[in-house]
């Protein structure tokens, strides 16, 4: 009797979680075991035990969600492959920021995420020294490394930014990324306000990074123009400053939401104003008006696929044909056809 190949997916917040359960739920016939990112470096594996990683997708909350979603989900948790004793046939993972050296023993395949940080001064240091990208402190240098086989991302534009950055473009397949692949459903939902402007902050201070949220604030205020004003948190916020500070500086009858469906809040919204979040894809698929510290028009060169949901579909076929190829993965991409994505404009009159 043949044995069921293994897969190990690794994750990491909410989002990523989601995407890879997603992703193996498109593959039932494997044996599918899950771990939160790791590192197996001495000097990263103490930054956890003195809590300077709490923070990152390493450990904190990040990995208390994401244990908790496992659990919830009756699947299978092998921590840093060290709770089974497995040997797996694939690795799939949400980010080749680190890729430990138990992964790569095995066949991998990296999932973009969403959105990644803008390159810095840092980071293009960090880059042209060759240090481990991590150094870059945050996700701009992620899907940058061209360690792992195969580069599952969400749009040609994604495709072009990561292949300057380094990443062999024969090495990345269009996917499309589950999560932001079929916006159009988010337009029928139950939030039960519409016509607002919706703000959705990011985690920068808690990145250590420079974010002047009274100032912005007031910017935001200043853009909605007497325009009622919602607040959406990034998960990975202080949420007792964060409110405080728009209770303090913007209207009165500002709401502000730490949990719920952000692409809902999109989809009703009149105006999106973001700083550095994936989610100013979702208003820029769904036709909506955004501010990004990103500069919008490169923004939308980079929207990925709407492919009306078969994102997840689409890297799983990867993921069988791969694990059974006997080849390289330049070769097995070159035969590789995916499935056409649908064109915006068809995707809007069709959806």
């Amino acid at each position: 009797m043949q044995q069921v190949k293994k897969i190990l997916f690794i994750i990491g917040s909410p989002n990523q979680t989601t995407q890879m359960h997603k992703i193996a739920s498109c593959l039932p016939d494997y044996d599918c075991y899950f771990s939160q990112f790791y590192s197996e470096s001495p000097i990263m594996k103490l930054a956890i035990k003195l809590g300077l990683a709490d923070n990152s997708i390493l450990a904190g909350h990040f990995k208390e969600k994401a244990d908790r979603y496992l659990e919830e989900h009756n699947l299978k948790n092998d921590y840093a492959q060290t709770v089974y004793n497995n040997k797996y046939d694939l690795v799939v993972s949400c980010t080749d920021l680190i890729v430990p050296e138990s992964v790569r023993k095995s066949k991998t395949i990296f999932v973009q995420e969403g959105m990644t940080d803008a390159l810095n001064s840092w980071s293009k240091l960090v880059k042209a020294l060759k240090l481990p990208p991590y150094f870059a402190v945050g996700t701009s240098l992620n899907g940058a490394s061209n360690i792992c086989d195969i580069y599952c991302v969400a749009s040609d534009g994604y495709k072009n930014h990561f292949s300057s950055l380094g990443t062999d473009p024969e090495k990345i397949a269009v996917t499309g990324i589950p999560n932001f692949d079929n916006v159009n459903r988010d337009l029928v939902n139950d939030f039960p306000y519409k016509g607002y402007v919706l703000v959705a902050t990011s985690d920068i201070r808690e990145t250590l990074g420079f974010d002047n949220r009274p100032k912005f604030i007031k910017q935001v205020t200043k853009l909605a123009a007497g325009r009622k004003l919602i607040f959406k948190l990034h998960p990975n916020e202080k949420v007792d400053r964060a409110i405080a500070e728009i209770k303090k500086y913007a209207p009165a009858d500002t709401l502000v939401y730490t949990s719920g469906n952000i692409n809902h809040m999109i989809a009703n919204c009149d105006e999106l104003i973001t700083q550095y979040s994936t989610v100013a894809y979702v208003g820029l698929a769904l036709d909506k008006k955004v501010h990004s510290y990103f500069d919008i028009n490169n923004l939308k060169k980079l929207v990925p696929i709407q492919n009306r949901g078969k994102s997840a579909e689409n890297i799983a076929r990867i993921c069988r044909d791969y694990i059974d190829f006997d080849g390289s993965p330049v070769d097995f991409l070159k035969n590789f056809r995916m499935e056409e994505p649908v064109t915006a404009e068809d995707y809007r009159h069709t959806a």
